[in-house]
C-alpha cells in the first residue's frame, strides 16, 4: 500500500528532552538526583501531566508526601524549557521536506497541554504539519490503542496507508495494533532509508 499518511512524534524525534539539564544545578549530586526521579518526580507522575493531570495537582500531590523536596518538586515544571533545549535539525529538516512536498504530515505526541503550546512558540516548526493529537488535551497517552484511533478519527486519516515514527518501541507497538505502518525513530540517516523503503523519498 502507498503512504499516504506520514504521521511524527516530538519528544525525542524533532525536539530534544532531558530533565537533567536543570537537575544538574539544582541537584548536583548524581546519586541523590538519580533518587530524586525514581522516588519523587518519577516518569510515572509525570505521564499523568501528559494524561491531562494540572501541573498544580500534580505537585500538591508529591509535596503533601515529600514536604521537605517542595522546593525541587516546583522546579520540575518551573524550569521545564531548559529540559527542551533543542531540536533536532535534520529530523525537522525531514518533516519540512515531506510538507513541502504536499504530503499529509500530522503530529502524534505524549505532552502536557500547556508545555506543548510553550514548545510550538519555541519551535515554530511544530505549526507547520496539518495538526496535532496532544495526549493532555484528549486525556488518552501512547501507547494506549484509543489515542491512535482517535488521531484517525479527527485527521481523516487510513490506518492501511499510514505511517507513525517514534523512539519509544512500545508506542510503535501500539500503532501497529491501531492498523499503521510505523518505524522506530533512533536516527535521521535510518528514518530517511526507512521513509525509501515504503516509497516516500525527501
Amino acid at each position: 500500500m502507498p503512504i499516504d499518511h506520514i504521521v511524527f512524534d516530538i519528544g525525542k524525534v524533532l525536539i530534544h528532552y532531558d530533565p537533567n539539564i536543570p537537575f544538574s544545578r539544582i541537584i548536583p549530586d548524581a546519586t541523590e538526583r538519580q533518587w530524586f526521579f525514581d522516588n519523587v518526580c518519577t516518569h510515572d507522575w509525570n505521564i499523568e501531566q501528559d494524561r491531562g493531570r494540572t501541573w498544580a495537582d500534580a505537585e500538591a500531590l508529591l509535596i503533601e508526601t515529600h514536604p521537605d523536596r517542595e522546593e525541587h518538586i516546583r522546579a520540575f515544571r518551573k524550569h521545564w524549557h531548559e529540559m527542551v533545549s533543542h531540536s533536532y535539525d535534520d529530523s525537522v529538516a525531514i518533516m519540512e521536506g515531506l510538507i513541502a512536498e504536499g504530503r499529509d504530515v500530522t503530529m502524534l505526541t505524549n505532552f502536557a497541554s500547556d508545555t506543548f503550546r510553550e514548545a510550538q512558540v519555541r519551535f515554530p516548526f511544530l505549526t507547520k504539519p496539518r495538526g496535532v493529537t496532544v495526549s493532555g488535551d484528549i486525556g488518552l497517552i501512547k501507547p494506549d490503542i484509543a489515542i491512535y484511533e482517535a488521531h484517525t478519527e479527527s485527521f481523516g486519516l487510513n490506518p492501511a496507508t499510514t505511517i507513525f515514527i517514534d523512539d519509544s518501541a512500545p508506542n510503535i507497538e501500539g500503532a501497529k495494533k491501531a492498523g499503521w505502518d510505523a518505524v522506530l525513530f533512533t536516527s535521521a540517516e535510518q528514518l530517511r532509508a526507512d521513509l525509501a523503503e515504503r516509497g516516500v523519498r525527501v
